[in-house]
């Protein structure tokens, strides 16, 4: 049974055997209750905002490190920025939305991609992206207020 005093971000770090730190505890917390894709600039100024001490290496270490573990996904928009969510994308596989207008990345679970297609004799997937890029509802709504 958890510990009440433990974080449940805390738990999930050590039961990937990872040492459990302040700023991986902060990082992953900020992903879970994020209802959107971060970039590491609005991961570094909620840090801040929480006065949570951290440098650009240590930031960067965590992001990939939790992706790595599987507890939290990357993807990397048209811009080329990553953005960062909580849960693992090596487990669930999933489309995303990327708004064209605000950069707002959402994921769409219940769209995966399939890997049933053909390729060239010798060529095996690892992996498969698929974004849909267009407007998300708050810039829709702006530009419909707009109009």
């Amino acid at each position: 049974m958890p510990r009440p005093d433990v974080p449940p971000a805390a738990l999930l770090i050590a039961a990937c055997g990872g040492r459990v730190t302040r700023t991986r505890i902060a990082v992953l917390e900020i992903l879970q209750d994020s209802p959107r894709s971060l970039n590491h600039d609005d991961i570094a100024a909620q840090l801040a905002a929480d006065g949570m001490p951290h440098d650009r290496v240590t930031l960067y270490r965590t992001l990939d490190w939790l992706v790595e573990q599987g507890l939290a996904h990357r993807v990397i928009g048209p811009d080329r920025a990553r953005r960062f969510k909580a849960g693992g994308e090596t487990r669930s596989q999933h489309a995303h939305f990327h708004c064209d207008r605000c950069g707002h990345v959402l994921c769409l679970e219940s769209i995966r991609p399939e890997e049933q297609f053909a390729l060239p004799v010798g060529f095996q997937p690892e992996r498969a992206e698929l974004v849909f890029h267009g407007t998300c509802a708050d810039c829709g709504r702006q530009r419909g207020g707009k109009a």
